[in-house]
C-alpha cells in the first residue's frame, strides 16, 4: 500500500538516487538549486511516498521571500519512481503538500515547473510577473499559488532563499573522518 509520510534521514540516499534517475545530474545547474542549496528544508513540509517501506515519491517546500518582507514557499523538486507514474502520485504528494503548508499557516508557494500541469492545482504565472529569481528561468514555468487570500498580492522582487541552514561539519571534523 503506498503511503505518504514525512521525510527521514532514513530516506535521504533513495531520495537522492530516486531524483539522479528522475533528473539526471543537470538538476544542480538549475536555478531553483540556488534557493535550495545549503538550506534545509521548510520545517514540517518534507514528504515521501513509500511502498512495501520503498521510497517511491518525494516532495519538498522551503522558505523564501517573495521579494522584500514577503514569506512564501518554493516547491520542488517532485519525483516520481518511473514504474508509479501517471497513477496519480504526483497528485497526491502535490494535495498533500499543499494542504500541509495551508495547515502550518503558509500564505503562498512558488515554483518553476510545465505550467500544464501545476494548474490543475491553482498555480499561475499571474501571481509571479514581478517575482524574479537569482538566475535564468522561461517566465511561463515559474509559477505561484496563493494559499490564502491575497497572499501574493503586491508581491515584487528577488526571490531570495531564508530557510534555515544545514549544519555544516568543522574542518577538524573533516579532518577526523578522513583519518
Amino acid at each position: 500500500m503506498i503511503r505518504i509520510v514525512p521525510e527521514t534521514s532514513s530516506h535521504l540516499a533513495a531520495r537522492e538516487a530516486l531524483l539522479d534517475a528522475s533528473f539526471g545530474p543537470s538538476r544542480f545547474a538549475k536555478t531553483s538549486e540556488r534557493l535550495r542549496e545549503g538550506r534545509l528544508p521548510a520545517k514540517g513540509l518534507a514528504f515521501t511516498a513509500v511502498d512495501d517501506g520503498r521510497l517511491i515519491g518525494t516532495l519538498r517546500l522551503w522558505n523564501i521571500s517573495a521579494g522584500p518582507g514577503r514569506a512564501a514557499l518554493l516547491l520542488g523538486p517532485l519525483a516520481v519512481d518511473g514504474r508509479y507514474r501517471s497513477q496519480g502520485l504526483g497528485a497526491r504528494l502535490m494535495w498533500h503538500a499543499i494542504g500541509h503548508a495551508q495547515h502550518l499557516g503558509h500564505k503562498a508557494i512558488l515554483l518553476v515547473g510545465d505550467a500544464p500541469y501545476y494548474s490543475r492545482f491553482g498555480f499561475s504565472t499571474d501571481l509571479t510577473e514581478r517575482l524574479w529569481l537569482p538566475g535564468p528561468v522561461e517566465r511561463n514555468r515559474f509559477l505561484g499559488l496563493e494559499l490564502v487570500p491575497d497572499g501574493l498580492v503586491g508581491a515584487a522582487g528577488l526571490v531570495n532563499a531564508t530557510g534555515e541552514l544545514e549544519a555544516v561539519p568543522d574542518f577538524a571534523t573533516l579532518l577526523a573522518k578522513a583519518a
